[in-house]
């Protein structure tokens, strides 16, 4: 089992990493909130998840042990596989999650693309006791504030190519991407792509 990667980070999109270690370049998928934790960064560790099906081999990384933690725990409710766990783990930190799971807010998971109220209410109930038993909920800081916005000439192409490696069709991605950006054009790629998962039909 891999516990973490640790390298340079030769390649970043907000949405896939490559960690290069010992010669050997580790493709990752990451969610934006780790997007934002390393970007800018040369030399990285991301806590890694291990998905081994028949058909494929696919690593996920995590910025923080606890983000891993939590996504370990959202992968163990019914319905809720790795890329739905990523997205959320994209439009929510782990401390505004905990926070949801442990208040029962529904109508904020909700919120989350793909997210309807049945498996709302099951991430809630299946997890609001392990938050607390497992210590996540006591490890995680407060949730910060928004981030301060980036300004990026590409932001974009990344934010397109962002939601298409989440599943989504590029052309529906461009034209909510090209309308949230003509309203806020200095946002973040990874803030951008959060308001177009709430957006793309």
């Amino acid at each position: 089992m891999i516990e973490y990667i640790r390298g340079e980070l030769a390649e970043l999109s907000p949405a896939y990493a490559v960690v290069e270690t010992g010669g050997v370049g580790y493709g990752l998928n990451i969610t934006l909130n780790t997007f934002s934790a390393i970007q800018g960064k040369k030399d990285v560790r991301l806590h890694v998840y291990e998905s081994i099906r028949e058909d494929a081999y696919v690593l996920f990384g995590f910025a923080s042990r606890q983000e891993r933690d939590m996504f370990l725990l959202l992968i163990t409710v019914s319905g809720v596989g790795a890329n739905t766990a990523r997205m959320i783990l994209s439009e929510l930190s782990a401390s505004e999650l905990c926070e949801i799971i442990s208040t029962g807010n529904e109508r904020m998971l909700k919120t989350v693309k793909g997210i309807g109220l049945r498996t709302a209410q099951r991430i809630i109930v299946d997890l609001k006791d392990k938050i607390v038993t497992s210590g996540i909920a006591s490890e995680l800081p407060a949730a910060k504030g928004p981030k301060a916005p980036a300004v990026n000439n590409e932001i974009k192409d990344e934010a397109i190519g962002a939601l298409t490696m989440l599943g989504f069709a590029p052309a529906p991605s461009a034209k909510v991407v090209v309308a949230i950006l003509k309203e806020q054009p200095d946002l973040p790629v990874e803030q951008v792509v959060k308001l177009a998962l709430k957006q793309i039909k």
